[in-house]
């Protein structure tokens, strides 16, 4: 009898050991399990965070870019009313009223550049070379003192906000 108690006593350890192998088992693939589940959870937070930053960084610049550009098209406007000042100045003028007139619209004409340079409207420089960027050519013509692609005359000046042109600047280009 001693023995057969002997036999169930180790059956049952052995079964035990079996359940607590098997029960390990099923820890081992929950966690397994639970680590996948974690890992794909923690990538798609990662992803998801920069891709907030991301469009938080386009929507500043965009902001940005707004509020740069935002007199634009009322600098356009604008440049007519240049133009028609910058012709008034070039009018010879030969009475002691004329010149008055003239001086007069010069210094109307400097205070309109510099309250356009204020908001970031400005002439665009006067170049050697022909820069389809910048300039918009007319016409072709001969010249002999300029060599092939170079500005021969300037017939309307050109601006520019920041880097953007609002009109280029109108020449003629050397054949």
């Amino acid at each position: 009898m001693e023995n057969q108690e002997n036999e169930n006593k180790f059956e049952d350890e052995n079964s035990q050991n079996l359940e607590q192998d098997s029960l390990s088992d099923e820890e081992l693939n929950e966690e397994s399990s639970l680590q996948k589940e974690f890992d794909e959870l923690k990538d798609k937070y990662i992803r998801a965070n920069a891709e907030f930053e991301n469009i938080k960084k386009r929507m500043e610049k965009e902001k940005l870019n707004a509020l740069l550009y935002a007199n634009e098209s009322f600098a356009k406007d604008l440049l007519d009313v240049l133009d028609a000042l910058e012709a008034a100045i070039s009018v010879e003028a030969n009475d002691e009223l004329s010149l008055k007139i003239k001086e007069g619209v010069q210094n109307t004409l400097d205070l309109f550049f510099k309250k356009l340079e204020k908001h970031g409207v400005k002439a665009i420089e006067e170049l050697k070379e022909f820069d389809p960027n910048l300039h918009e050519a007319m016409f072709h013509t001969q010249s002999e003192g300029h060599s092939s692609g170079e500005i021969v005359q300037v017939l309307q000046k050109g601006y520019k906000i920041a880097d953007r042109v609002i009109r280029p600047t109108k020449v003629s280009v050397a054949k």
